[in-house]
């Protein structure tokens, strides 16, 4: 039975990938959800308690699925820790790109607390390269709802937080762009089924990327 670990985004704990970890189960995988302290601790740091946190973590192989911030965690942590068991990676609406939202709320006093540390290597932009040996897909949204509705300037299209464009960078292995919002990647069972797809495949099921979500 591979495992995948469960990376949160920003301001959330993983409670909020409940669905997605019962999804796993009822597909066969053994789901393990990481939590981390997404606004105390930058993403640098979160990787290294990452990397202590695989050592109680079972399975011959490890995929890893992550939503938003989650995704910046494990660029930090492949980079710092390449040499881990074979599994692919799959990112949920994931600014792999410098996130605009983040740049026009780090520029007002109450935008920079609330993003905290998260902005350190992490939303701000200067994350580390992409090992080329470790498969990752990134899925991004073009529903525009949710956080971006009270932040300008956020290129189109977006998930309404992370435009498509900033889930793009050199070394991933495949792209999706489905209609899903920034939080409904997270209940969506298309975004389920193409994450399915890519770890057992290492590429999205573009045949079905029309069906329903």
């Amino acid at each position: 039975m591979d495992t995948v670990v469960l990376l949160h985004g920003l301001w959330f704990n993983g409670t909020d990938m409940t669905l997605l970890r019962r999804r796993l189960e009822r597909a066969g995988y053994h789901p393990v959800q990481f939590s981390y302290r997404t606004v105390r601790v930058p993403p640098p740091e979160n990787a290294f308690m990452l990397n202590t946190f695989l050592r109680g973590v079972p399975g011959e192989r490890v995929h890893f699925l992550a939503h938003s911030l989650g995704g910046i965690v494990l660029r930090h942590f492949f980079f710092e820790f390449p040499d881990q068991r074979p599994g692919r990676v799959v990112t949920l609406g994931t600014p792999h790109m410098a996130s605009a939202a983040a740049r026009t709320l780090s520029r007002a006093r109450p935008g920079r607390a609330i993003l905290g540390e998260s902005v350190h290597r992490g939303l701000l932009g200067g994350l580390p390269p992409w090992p080329a040996d470790r498969d990752l897909g990134s899925i991004a949204g073009d529903l525009p709802l949710g956080l971006g509705l009270a932040i300008p300037g956020i290129p189109r299209p977006n998930d309404g937080t992370v435009a498509v464009a900033e889930t793009r960078f050199p070394g991933m292995r495949d792209h999706a762009t489905l209609p899903v919002s920034h939080l409904g990647m997270l209940v969506s069972r298309r975004v389920f089924h193409e994450a399915l797809h890519f770890f057992r495949n290492g590429r999205f099921n573009r045949s079905d990327m029309n069906a329903a979500i």
